[in-house]
């Protein structure tokens, strides 16, 4: 069966390709793993039908028969180990890609994620530009040690893993407020994702929802 995800109908992300779906998208692309996507609505999300596949009513979900998985970094994984292309084959290098998996989700991107909310949710509130230079901070730390581990190497450990994927993703969130590029290692690291040739078609994919145009073959 083909596996069918779920993605926002009009993304807040407006085509830019940050929407979690995307992630899942890209990974599925990289493995060569056709799918449906069912578009719902914010008030979709919130009726039953969806909250039985996410009872916390968010995007993305992945059907494929009797299976139904929420959360992006499970989905993600559960791709790369039924198809070859996202996880190394000797079970120390599977080990470490995955560990790579759990660092981008875990240690990574909350950071990014709080100053994001935070420009959003507190924009207007009185403690906000005390609190913004301590947010930042958080996140430069996070970067300068991801920067020094990377180093000169094209990927976190040896080949193009699942373990690139989401943190190429998540590094993505944090284009916008600059910081990324106060990392030369990772704006070129994020780069070389950005470039492969699964993610371009993802990112189309994606992009042809908000824009109403059909995606490139």
């Amino acid at each position: 069966m083909i596996p069918t995800i779920t993605a926002f109908e009009e993304s807040p992300d407006r085509g830019r390709g940050l929407a979690r779906d995307m992630r899942v998208r890209w990974a599925l692309e990289e493995v060569g793993q056709p799918y449906d996507v069912r578009l719902l609505s914010f008030a979709d999300m919130k009726q039953p039908e969806h909250l039985a596949l996410h009872p916390f009513g968010q995007i993305p979900t992945y059907q494929d028969g009797d299976l139904a998985l929420f959360e992006t970094g499970s989905i993600i994984l559960h791709v790369a180990e039924r198809r070859a292309g996202l996880l190394p084959p000797d079970a120390n290098g599977r080990a470490r890609a995955i560990t790579w998996m759990f660092c981008a989700l875990n240690t990574v991107e909350p950071p990014i994620v709080e100053r994001e909310a935070a420009s959003y949710a507190e924009r207007d509130k009185p403690w906000h530009e005390d609190r913004l230079p301590v947010m930042e901070e958080r996140i430069r730390g996070r970067l300068g040690a991801l920067s020094s581990r990377l180093g000169t190497a094209d990927w976190l450990d040896g080949s193009f893993s699942a373990g690139d994927l989401l943190m190429v993703s998540v590094l993505l969130r944090s284009r916008s407020s600059g910081i990324l590029d106060e990392f030369p290692a990772l704006s070129a690291y994020v780069a070389r994702g950005e470039a492969r040739p699964a993610y371009e078609r993802a990112f189309a994919a994606q992009l042809a929802v908000f824009t109403g145009l059909p995606a490139p073959d």
